[in-house]
């Protein structure tokens, strides 16, 4: 659980934790097969192209916007000839264990360039700047609407509820 008297990096990063390990929970003990079921048609959404669309959405805030680092796509036109769709799409030859290991990393990543940096600095964006606080909040968000998809899913996969 998040922090309940802490300052407000630690509110933030602590709600953003706990979406990534609830998110991890979700996925625990599936088959390769299960983490790939798009188990709430019509949608094609399934456990591990969101793991995979997390990676990138890591990527891009805690990597691209934030410090300006130049980090190409994890997922794209290799795994979507179609071209980069955020990750969502999930190749025959992505496995869970690479897709959780590329997500892992993009966490590890995002954790030290945050380590130092004032909530208040700013970083450019399309439209203006944003801080830290705001990628972070936003962070939360995204996570949290992600696991309310991955709570459903898994629902459907196992019967799994909770957490």
């Amino acid at each position: 659980m998040p922090p309940r008297d802490a300052d407000e990096r630690a509110t933030l990063a602590g709600w953003l934790d706990f979406y990534r390990a609830t998110l991890a929970e979700k996925c625990a003990g599936l088959t390769e097969e299960q983490l790939r079921t798009a188990s709430a048609p019509p949608s094609p959404l399934t456990l591990l192209g969101l793991v995979q669309h997390l990676t990138e959405v890591e990527r891009t805030w805690f990597r691209r916007v934030l410090v300006g680092e130049d980090a190409p796509p994890v997922y794209g036109p290799a795994t979507d000839p179609s071209g980069h769709d955020g990750g969502f799409a999930v190749s025959a030859d992505v496995t869970f264990e690479a897709a959780r290991s590329a997500w892992e990393t993009e966490i590890a990543r995002a954790r030290a360039n945050c380590a130092d940096r004032d909530l208040a600095r700013t970083s450019p964006f399309p439209g203006g700047a944003v801080t830290l606080r705001w990628i972070y909040t936003h962070m939360v968000a995204e996570y949290a609407r992600h696991v309310g998809h991955a709570d459903l899913i898994r629902e459907r996969i196992d019967g799994a509820t909770g957490v």
